[in-house]
């Protein structure tokens, strides 16, 4: 059986430190990665998640689980999803200042290069990092 990656793109309100602001902070914009991203590219998922890794290589994002401050609907779907499919596992995170600074000239993160799929995932990440700042733009993932 397959392995499949689940999870959103998501963005912090630019005024969430603000005394006054008494929203979600993470709900600037809640994106699926799919249709962005529908690959199965075990490759990808090890480099960046640590998922389907069996070599023991490094990997940028790996056990880091559902951030605290994940979105509602992030939240709402990942807990909905683990608690009907006993397989759901891997959840983490990764920021879109930890993905702009990755080499991807470099070996090991060939699968994340143009023609994977995951150029369109990092071109909405750039963009919204433009409004929301690179620290403020990350992917939360899950596999099943």
């Amino acid at each position: 059986m397959g392995t499949d990656i689940y999870g959103y793109l998501e963005a912090r309100h630019p005024s969430a430190d603000e005394d006054w602001f008494e929203w979600d902070a993470w709900s600037g914009a809640c994106i699926p990665l799919y249709p962005l991203y529908d690959g199965r590219d075990y490759d990808a998922f090890t480099c960046l998640f640590g998922v389907r890794d069996r070599l023991g290589r490094p990997s940028v994002a790996a056990g880091r689980g559902l951030p605290a401050d994940a979105s509602q609907p992030v939240r709402a779907d990942y807990e909905s999803t683990a608690r009907l499919d006993p397989a759901v596992h891997g959840c983490t995170w990764i920021s879109w200042t930890e993905l702009r600074d990755l080499d991807l000239g470099r070996p090991e993160y060939q699968s994340l290069g143009p023609g994977t799929g995951w150029e369109h995932v990092f071109a909405v990440m750039r963009a919204l990092a433009g409004r929301f700042g690179p620290d403020g733009v990350r992917l939360v993932v899950w596999f099943d």
